[in-house]
């Protein structure tokens, strides 16, 4: 007997076992395989930048030849303009590019990311967009690279709940890792971002992943950092205020950078241009702005450094600079080019907050810490409310600088960038993005979930019905043997008339369904989603709601109220054990 109670605890005991191996060696592997496609995919934008003259170094060594740098400015991003919008719309199914939208929907909805040759094209298209210096970023394009790489366990049969989407999770980490030498910012990202979770289950293997990925590139390979910084501490007491002025002030900024974005996007799609020659065009104005600001080009490391030293640049030029880089990373994105917002959003961060510097230290004359604290804080308080991640960006300057003071001071004004933009604009660029597209993740993963979760995918086929001319009599004969109470009308064709209700009609045998059915019934279209037709079931009374072909008017089904609380609460329970999964 004690051997027979204790099988079970032996059985789910060996489960476990195999679980917790299955995501480890998983996360391992996952963890390599990206570290190395985002060591090699930023290994080629730089090849790309110094072969293409777009690097400042490789423009340096041809000065002595006075058009090539002109010639090559301009002509380099436009013609590398027309090479992606070929890409994307001969060669893509999408006809986009992809980033890290695509990776949170298809975590969040449990859907599949788009196929193969869609993302391979894409992760093409982005390192031609920053090969030829588009205004657009390599964290995005990295972040699908490595989601795209980590969905290849769909095809495996471990038999593990929520794998796939954990492994997405791990690859997201291992990139984001790779690219900052921040493993937990990497961690944090993946989870804050992609999973919204912190399920013990997806902790470990994320956490693994995201070390993985930084002890490749920072052990083995040896890549330097994003940027240094030497900062002393914190000076004065009221220079926390001036931080928390800096990151609302740079909410501001954001929105504008968010919305322009977007508005792009939306003019894109009502110019005459074919699509494969938007990029062109965006190209164009790049190479032409960067005639006089050379520092819009590309990913802009070299301005990033800069930015945090003392007279590097002229608030003239930190005005122009950033109002350029606004106006053509909206440009490129909205216009077509493969490449997503952090670089840029940190770029623009970083030269805003050394603007809010040199007009603090210029005109107020007040006693402060420095331009390296203030160029910090504006980075990252520009830069979380667009991704998102306010955590991660937080933890991004404690991983890079090793400098709690400068941690703390970023800290402030990431807290107050983020209050300001998501109540004047949303939790995220991303997340805007995909309320576009029907994806609203505002009110939490459950409605997103019901939302996704459509009507005509569950109706039931087996259901009493009867045409308009019957009479009352033959359908009460019909509803006695199914033990329904009442009956969907339809015409000849199964359009859909109406109910006709036993309670109502038993006294009139001798009618016809048409002449006695109850019409404006509530009806469902094939399409309508699980979270709407809960709203709409409010006051419902009967045994059924028919389910109808929006373009015939044809019925196609019915649904009843039972099923649609039991998908509500499967969804539910669904979720909540994701989230509380230990292995």
């Amino acid at each position: 007997m004690s051997e027979r109670g204790n099988e079970p605890a032996s059985v789910e005991q060996g489960g476990a076992v195999y679980r917790i191996t299955v995501l480890m060696l998983m996360a391992l592997l996952v963890g390599v395989i990206v570290s190395l496609a985002a060591i090699a995919f930023v290994e080629l934008v730089a090849w790309l930048n110094t072969t293409l003259l777009i690097s400042p170094r490789a423009r340096v060594q041809v000065e002595a030849a006075a058009w090539v740098v002109p010639l090559a400015t301009v002509a380099v991003p436009t013609l590398g303009g027309l090479v992606v919008g070929v890409m994307l719309s001969r060669l893509s199914d999408e006809k986009r590019g992809l980033g890290p939208p695509d990776v949170i929907g298809a975590v969040q909805l449990r859907r599949q990311l788009p196929g193969a040759r869609a993302g391979i094209v894409s992760t093409a298209a982005a390192a031609v967009s920053l090969g030829v210096g588009a205004s657009v970023g390599q964290y995005g394009p990295m972040v699908y690279l490595g989601a795209l790489i980590a969905s290849v366990i769909r095809y495996t049969r471990l038999r593990v709940k929520n794998l796939e989407a954990i492994s997405i999770a791990c690859g997201v980490a291992a990139a984001i890792a790779t690219a900052f030498n921040a493993p937990i910012a990497g961690l944090v990202f993946a989870h804050e971002v992609i999973l919204r979770h912190y399920s013990l289950q997806a902790f470990a293997p994320v956490t693994v992943a995201s070390e993985t990925g930084y002890v490749v590139a920072n052990v083995m390979f040896e890549r330097p950092a994003l940027f240094l910084v030497d900062f002393s501490g914190v000076q004065h007491g009221y220079e926390f205020a001036l931080f928390a002025l800096l990151g609302s002030l740079a909410a501001g900024v954001a929105v504008a950078f968010m919305l322009l974005t977007l508005k792009c996007g939306q003019l894109a799609g009502q110019t005459k241009l074919p699509p494969a020659f938007r990029p062109a065009a965006a190209g164009c104005a790049v190479g032409i702005v960067a005639l006089w600001l050379p520092d819009v080009l590309g990913i802009g490391k070299e301005t990033l450094r800069f930015a945090t030293i003392e007279g590097a640049f002229q608030s003239w030029e930190l005005v122009f600079l950033v109002a350029a880089k606004i106006g053509l990373t909206a440009l490129c994105i909205g216009f077509g080019f493969a490449g997503g917002v952090f670089s840029p959003a940190l770029l623009i961060g970083i030269l805003f907050g050394a603007l809010f510097w040199t007009v603090l230290n210029g005109m107020t004359g007040i006693e402060n810490s420095g331009i390296a604290v203030y160029a910090i804080c504006g980075m990252m308080a520009l830069t979380s409310p667009v991704i998102g991640a306010p955590l991660t960006t937080i933890l991004i300057v404690f991983e890079l600088t090793r400098n709690y003071d400068l941690t703390i001071a970023a800290m402030v004004a990431v807290v107050f960038s983020n209050l300001i933009a998501y109540r004047t604009f949303g939790r995220s660029l991303f997340d805007v993005q995909l309320g576009r597209k029907g994806v609203d993740l505002s009110a939490g993963r459950d409605q997103a979930r019901l939302m996704s979760e459509v009507i005509g995918s569950r109706a039931l086929q087996d259901y009493p019905c009867c045409q308009a001319g019957e009479t009352v009599r033959t359908v009460i004969g019909r509803l006695a043997k199914s033990q329904w109470g009442e009956a969907m009308v339809t015409d000849e064709a199964g359009v859909y008339l109406g109910v006709l209700r036993l309670q109502d009609v038993i006294d009139q045998p001798a009618a016809a369904a048409r002449d006695v059915m109850q019409t404006g019934h509530v009806t469902f279209e094939t399409q309508t989603t699980i979270w709407e037709a809960m709203a709409a079931l409010k006051g419902f009374v009967g045994d059924a709601v028919p389910v109808v072909d929006p373009a015939s008017g044809k019925l196609v089904g019915t649904v009843t109220e039972t099923m649609i609380i039991e998908t509500y609460l499967d969804v539910v329970h669904d979720l909540r054990r994701e989230e509380n999964a230990a292995a």
